[in-house]
């Protein structure tokens, strides 16, 4: 049995998976805000009240909002602070007497479509999510790559690429930085863009609404919106070539990015023609606890049979 754990700033999922990697167990609780100790104990009470109703102990794999660093085994990068600083992992794995294994959300996203989503087979895969934040993650031959700062797959903090005079003036990133790729594509990215050339304070989703009814001013984001996504992903491209980028997040239910940003990355892409497929996640917002459950193999959870 593979339990993986989903820490969220607002919500901690737990989900048990089978051998077939069908979902036999799951559970959400609230995020104990900004409290570590307190989140820590609702994990291990997740997995306690899985193991008691299953009759059985199993593998326990945790996606993060940020990322273990390699230098000094603290949880970095994260949007949920109160978990900076904190050897999470090792908390965890004295507490249930077992090995943990923890990973970016956005890296766990990948491995659940790499492994039997939409990205099934590939050699490759870029993982995108387009949220309220942009994060990436990448597998090949369905194992994560990591690096040595743990930081592949953050192309969210990139430059975006090839800009021109409608993409300026760039706006402020969290991480210190001005016209980060975050900053376009994110949700709150789209939004910022929209008021600051019309003056209207639209969310993403009332945009895309509002583009479906014929509105000149939002058509006018969203289609910007498609070309910043086309470059942003031609680079990834240029780097990676991998056989298939999956989007997810909330923006990734535009329907129009399936279409418009292949009929556009073209232009961008060093190739002659571009064979690369986009598609959206196939298990939506359970990527990232499934992923997370991925990141013990099989071959891997033997011994917790």
């Amino acid at each position: 049995m593979q339990i993986g754990i989903d820490l969220g700033g607002s919500k901690i999922e737990l989900a048990a998976l089978d051998p077939q990697g069908q979902r036999c167990y799951s559970q959400r609780v609230a995020t104990p805000a900004g409290d570590y100790l307190a989140t820590v104990e609702s994990i291990i009470e997740l997995v306690e009240a899985a193991e008691q109703e299953l009759g059985q102990q199993g593998s326990v794999g945790i996606c993060i909002p940020g990322t273990l660093s390699p230098d000094h085994g603290r949880v970095k990068n994260a949007n949920s602070t109160c978990l900076i600083g904190q050897p999470l992992d090792l908390d965890l794995q004295h507490r249930l007497k077992r090995p943990v294994r923890l990973a970016n959300d956005a890296d766990c996203f990948a491995l659940s479509e790499a492994i039997d989503g939409a990205g099934k087979g590939a050699q490759t895969l870029f993982g995108v999510i387009l949220g309220t934040g942009v994060g990436g993650g990448i597998v090949h031959r369905q194992q994560l790559l990591s690096g040595p700062n743990r930081i592949a797959g953050e192309w969210g903090h990139n430059s975006l690429p090839w800009p021109t005079e409608e993409d300026l003036p760039a706006l402020p990133c969290y991480c210190g930085k001005r016209g980060c790729i975050e900053t376009y594509l994110s949700g709150p990215g789209l939004a910022a863009h929209h008021q600051q050339r019309y003056d209207q304070l639209l969310n993403a989703e009332e945009l895309v609404r509002l583009a479906k009814s014929g509105d000149l001013q939002a058509q006018d984001s969203l289609g910007r919106y498609y070309d910043q996504l086309a470059r942003a992903l031609a680079g990834v491209i240029n780097l990676l070539d991998p056989e298939v980028i999956v989007l997810g997040g909330g923006l990734s239910n535009i329907k129009r990015l399936y279409s418009e940003i292949p009929s556009r990355w073209g232009d961008y892409v060093f190739s002659d023609r571009v064979n690369t497929q986009l598609v959206a996640a196939q298990h939506g917002d359970a990527s990232g606890v499934r992923g997370a459950a991925w990141l013990w193999p099989p071959q891997d959870t033997s011994e917790y049979s």
